[in-house]
């Protein structure tokens, strides 16, 4: 048989896990040597990464298909922000993706050096006898995954080394029960209606600034069909825009822009085929073109700007001509500035509009960067680089944020959604510095202990900020909350969504 790797490789013994790992979405600690006889396939990733992402449909489906099979998947997580390091996070992470297989937390990447990894996602699968027979980084090709665990499973059978019936492994999901699932991103519109993505509830909702639900729009289960309100389907919505009475989305995970038509009650699908688009894309009219994992969006007359997280670039809608073409970033993921399709991006995920400039929170290299629409280049406020991150105020030059999602810019601040550090931040325009507004370092909360009407909650991975008559509502993603903070009185409280 030949051995399938992406260098250069000794055909050598897996490393058995380390002892006293931390094993989620299993009741038991897995070992290879527990395993014998099983094809194992190994999934290396981290869960900030919009590559780990794409990965997980194909081993989802691979899964479905080797069920009753002895092949066993695991997903080994090596961290790249220090945020994702932490086991409760890397938890909630499996429950907002949907994985259904064991994960193991690879601390201080261990298991990742044993296995000589060197990028985010990469598949290692080991024979039934316990030997690395695959290795590959990248975006997983189903068809070639297939084609190895077949082959192994095929060659093992005949030489009487296959286990004869598949290990059982007791899953223990974390189970949401809230109102909120994820809540991604947040508009509003002039007249106070909030338009918030409940993005693992596969839905859109409407409230008034109360947090009473006004409209539900989507069936609630993972689909793509367009409809009236209650039979739509959308799959894991991220950004959604208020633009002229109806609501705009990015829905994520089926690589599609989709309006709300408000006035009929209706979802029409403007852009996308429902499969992820390539790498590399000029683009074309919106409902022929296949694009990838659209986070965000913005607009400013006719066009509607989208944060491409998939490719790492930013794309432009029109409303009128139905054309959809990249607008800003090569594709290559860095943190570039220049010409705005020379430049280099790393996986844009906020946008927010102000006079000629589009603001974007890039955040794989924890970064907050604007394009002049004028003059179409694109220029870095804040971020050195894309393992250049923390916690940290002052000069814009030397400040530091942890994988930020969210921007909302004014005439000469943007607040930001600092994810991973679970804050509010606040970029000064014309001082070019710095603060942190809510959850400064080492803090959970700016609540005051004597005051009773604050919420003393912390705020935990928001996704989104936005900016209404005074207060901020922000997208408290791991809370499955909406929280409002009043910049007058300086007070966080949570917005009571309801029936």
């Amino acid at each position: 048989m030949n051995f399938l790797f992406d260098q250069n490789f000794t055909k050598m013994k897996a490393p058995e896990f380390p002892k006293f790992f931390d094993w989620l979405n299993t009741e038991e600690e897995l070992s290879l040597e527990k395993l014998k006889g099983h094809v194992v396939v190994l999934d290396f990733w981290t869960y900030c990464c919009i590559n780990c992402m794409h990965a997980l449909p194909v081993l989802a489906e691979l899964e479905k298909k080797y069920e009753h099979k002895p092949v066993v998947f695991i997903g080994v997580h090596s961290a790249k922000f220090e945020n994702e390091q932490l086991t409760q996070n890397i938890e909630l992470a499996i429950a907002r993706y949907e994985i259904y297989h064991p994960v193991v937390t690879d601390e201080e990447m261990t298991i990742w050096r044993s296995y000589g990894v060197n990028a985010w996602p990469t598949i290692v699968i080991v024979d039934p006898k316990g030997d690395i027979f695959f290795r590959r980084s990248g975006e997983p090709q189903k068809e070639a995954l297939e084609d190895v665990i077949d082959i192994l499973l095929e060659e093992y059978a005949k030489k009487g080394v296959l286990a004869k019936e598949p290990i059982e492994i007791k899953y223990k999901p974390v189970e949401i029960t809230s109102t909120l699932a994820f809540p991604g991103k947040i508009s509003i519109s002039e007249d106070g209606k909030i338009a918030l993505s409940d993005s693992n509830h596969n839905r859109i909702l409407v409230t008034d600034l109360s947090g009473k639900i006004e409209q539900i729009i989507g069936k609630g289960e993972i689909g793509f069909t367009d409809g009236d309100f209650e039979t739509a389907t959308l799959f894991r919505p991220q950004g959604v825009l208020w633009k002229d009475g109806d609501i705009f989305v990015a829905d994520t995970e089926n690589h599609a822009l989709r309006r709300i038509d408000m006035k009929n009650q209706t979802v029409i699908t403007l852009v996308g085929t429902g499969e992820q688009g390539p790498w590399l894309s000029e683009g074309g009219k919106g409902r022929d073109i296949a694009i990838s994992s659209p986070w965000d969006l913005a607009s400013k007359d006719d066009l509607i700007f989208i944060a491409m997280a998939g490719n790492h670039q930013i794309w432009v809608y029109n409303v009128e001509t139905e054309i959809v073409r990249r607008f800003a970033g090569s594709g290559r993921e860095n943190i570039v500035d220049g010409k705005n399709l020379e430049a280099q991006l790393a996986q844009p995920s906020g946008l927010s509009i102000f006079s000629n400039k589009l603001y974007f929170a890039d955040s794989e290299v924890s970064a907050i960067r604007e394009v002049d629409l004028t003059q179409k280049q694109v220029k870095t406020i804040v971020g050195q680089g894309l393992f250049v991150f923390g916690h940290q105020d002052g000069p814009v030059d030397q400040a530091l944020f942890q994988h930020p999602l969210g921007v909302f810019a004014t005439v000469n601040k943007i607040y930001v959604a600092d994810t991973y550090n679970g804050a509010i931040r606040v970029i000064d325009l014309m001082t070019k510095e710095v603060s942190s507004l809510i959850g400064k370092p080492g803090m959970k909360t700016v609540c005051k202990v004597d005051d009773p009407d604050c919420d003393k909650l912390g705020l935990y991975e928001p996704s989104d900020v936005e900016l209404f008559d005074n207060m901020l509502y922000i997208t408290d993603t791991n809370n499955h909350l909406v929280r409002v903070y009043d910049l007058e009185k300086n007070i966080l409280q949570t917005l009571d969504i309801r029936d």
